[in-house]
């Protein structure tokens, strides 16, 4: 029994002569869902907000409107204590380091 590879070869070129051009390519998408851009759609629904924002506080509150910024963690496959304030902490099934002197020395063990 010889598999479905061999027969064609390696490429899937010699398949895609027998699709129809409609299928094989889209022509109403000027990119792939791959190649879309994350922070075109997070600035557009930030501007959104923004916006819904603005319209409920009225004028005054434009220009006191701050936005927050929370610290994430750093992701590594080996933690490492980066000052003295560093202290690794086990939760989870996974090692933490917490810093109380600097917020961006927190990091979380990866997989």
């Amino acid at each position: 029994m010889m598999s479905l590879r061999s027969l064609l070869g390696a490429s899937t070129g010699t398949l895609r002569q027998y699709l129809p051009q409609s299928i094989s390519r889209p022509t109403f998408f000027s990119r792939s869902f791959s190649r879309l851009s994350l922070a075109n759609g997070l600035r557009s629904l930030r501007l959104r907000s923004e916006q819904k924002q603005t319209q409920v506080a009225g004028i005054g509150a434009v220009g006191a409107r701050q936005i927050e910024q929370v610290r994430g963690m750093k992701t590594r496959s080996s933690v490492k204590r980066l000052c003295d304030g560093c202290k690794p902490v086990r939760r989870k099934n996974r090692v933490y380091i917490i810093c109380s002197k600097n917020p961006k020395h927190k990091q979380r063990q990866g997989k």
